[in-house]
């Protein structure tokens, strides 16, 4: 971004409302152009919210983070070297001499113990922090040659990084990628030591955009993509199956096709961080069931599901695939060598990120992984994701064993069902956040949480939170409806509400409601519902219990729930309390 778009972004008119966002900006030399690029960054992420930028002291950058704002929604926090000792900036004159060296580097320490408290003050209040370490160089301070890593550059840095999995360690903070930063912006550019003498303002204008940018991904993340859909001839291996043969295909050093298990390494790895696996190929069935036998295959083919190996359009067995994951277009990537067949599913799906495969340019293949690292990337990884294509395979089981049976009560009947509901405010259940943010179909009415956010939703005395986690003999799905709302005398109001896809026709949103009317000796319940482009799904439940699509908030009594409710199967396994 350049400056004259930022300050034009700064400078609009701020969405009305009555809620203003307050970022903490800290940093220890004048903010000026950094603050500006955050600002404009903050409004794209945000188009919606009127920001307050708070910054604070200059020269003092652990004061600065200890006096920030109680009612911050996120801090945004850059350490430079001077924050260490002002003798590793240009703007403060100290002595330099070898007999300095051993001071700097044990002031330094004091220094970071200091910022860590002070970080950690806003950690105890659950406010999200984004942190930068240092990216300029530093000064020639060593007798040593500049070009040497001497003892003072590699203890500083192990300083920092000692300070870096301390304070990684809590779940709001979060660090800006120095390889990241060392890709987009180029070290030997970024100090500006003019600006840094004249003002106080230490960076070049692109990296200032660079550091921002990051900065701000960094407090707004993308929710992650759920699914990959892969082809197979020369992307999951080199060589066409059909024409090749079953050992006529390859992924190894000596066929020159490493690449292709590099890429089966990694979507290893996806499939174990709880992404959807699936195959759509121009194949044989058969053969491909073959190749996955091979023993030198470095992808696990029990990550793979569904497969789709038929003659015909991609995008045909695209549809197949996500009606078996049962998730929206929109989430899922395709990835293949061939650029028509990327287009001919773009223009059946445009929703879908359609992927090339770098198959004949093994330079592009890091940027490929760094590609799909971004797309499906969290901060953590809860039991449900392991078991997610176990589940699913699992579910599938379930609705074949539904469309054989009779009836839909003789399933559930024999299933043995078991739901354990959790009213448990505190700690934090990261699961319950992850489902209300990335949930559509079944989703009350769209409302997405910050942590601090749905923090402070939950701290108020009268709102309660009910999880509900389930199995039963087709599989054990884990945590799978979040509820919250509060109460007024006998009325409960519902504010949230979302239930994973995997739980469908189970009945199982019926007895979430059944519990809570139950717990709270409630007679009537408040929806707040409000329609979204996704939530179908919900909109036609409510439908079932009051009659009507609804457009709004819907108010059901507690006879009316039960003249509508079917009969429940489940048992109620256990009741968690906080």
């Amino acid at each position: 971004m350049k400056l004259i778009e930022a300050l034009q972004i700064e400078h609009a008119d701020a969405p009305r409302g009555d809620k203003v966002c307050v970022c903490g900006l800290a940093c220890s030399f004048t903010p000026l152009h950094l603050k500006t690029f955050v600002t404009a960054y903050l409004r794209r992420a945000f188009p919606d919210r009127a920001f307050s930028i708070k910054t604070g002291l200059y020269g003092d950058l652990a004061e600065t983070v200890k006096r920030l704002d109680e009612q911050l929604d996120f801090a945004l926090i850059v350490i430079e070297w001077p924050d260490l000792d002002p003798r590793l900036g240009l703007r403060t004159t100290g002595n330099w001499g070898p007999a300095s060296l051993a001071e700097i580097v044990r002031d330094a320490q004091a220094q970071l113990l200091r910022l860590q408290s002070a970080v950690e003050s806003l950690t105890a209040r659950n406010v999200p922090v984004v942190i930068c370490l240092p990216t300029l160089p530093l000064p020639p301070l060593s007798f040593c040659r500049p070009y040497e890593a001497d003892s003072l550059q590699l203890n500083l840095r192990k300083l920092l990084d000692d300070l870096a999995v301390r304070l990684v360690n809590h779940s709001s903070v979060v660090f800006v990628s120095p390889a990241e930063l060392d890709r987009v912006s180029a070290p030997a550019v970024r100090h500006d030591v003019r600006a840094e003498l004249a003002s106080g303002f230490p960076y070049h204008l692109a990296h200032a955009d660079h550091v921002a940018r990051l900065l701000v991904e960094l407090a707004k993340p993308r929710l992650p993509k759920k699914g990959l859909i892969t082809d197979l001839d020369d992307t999951l291996w080199l060589g066409i199956l059909g024409d090749d043969g079953v050992q006529g295909i390859s992924w190894d050093l000596d066929h020159n096709s490493q690449l292709h298990a590099t890429y089966q390494q990694l979507l290893n790895a996806l499939a174990e961080a709880g992404v959807m696996l699936a195959v759509a190929s121009n194949n044989d069935l058969s053969l491909v069931r073959e190749a996955f036998q091979r023993a030198d295959l470095v992808l696990r083919p029990e990550h793979l599901y569904p497969v789709e190996a038929y003659r015909g359009p991609k995008s045909e067995s695209i549809t197949r695939i996500l009606q078996a994951w049962n998730v929206a277009p929109d989430s899922v990537v395709f990835v293949d060598d061939n650029g028509l067949e990327l287009a001919e599913v773009a223009a059946a799906y445009p929703e879908i990120e359609c992927v090339l495969f770098p198959k004949k340019e093994p330079v592009a293949i890091l940027d490929f992984f760094r590609l799909l690292r971004d797309r499906f990337g969290k901060r953590y990884i809860h039991d449900e994701d392991r078991g997610r294509v176990a589940s699913l395979r699992q579910s599938q089981a379930f609705h074949e064993t539904v469309h054989a049976a009779t009836t839909l009560d003789s399933v559930l009947k024999s299933a043995d069902g078991r739901l354990s509901f959790i009213y448990d405010k505190a700690p934090i259940d990261r699961r319950a956040l992850e489902l209300v943010n990335k949930t559509n179909q079944f989703n009350l009415n769209g409302k997405r949480y910050t942590e601090e956010s749905w923090s402070s939703h939950l701290s108020r005395d009268n709102v309660w939170l009910q999880i509900a986690d389930y199995q039963d003999r087709f599989a054990r799905l884990g945590k799978i409806s979040v509820i919250t709302g509060h109460r007024e005398g006998s009325r409960l109001t519902i504010d949230t509400w979302v239930m994973s896809c995997r739980a469908f026709s189970r009945r199982i949103e019926y007895h979430c409601l059944e519990e809570l009317l139950d717990s709270f000796g409630a007679n009537e319940m408040e929806l707040m519902f409000v329609p979204t482009e996704r939530n179908g799904p919900l909109r036609d439940f409510l439908a079932t219990l009051t009659g009507t699509l609804p457009e709004g908030r819907v108010s059901i009594s507690r006879d009316a729930f039960r003249g509508k409710c079917p009969p429940l199967y489940h048992q109620k396994h256990q009741q968690v309390y906080g």
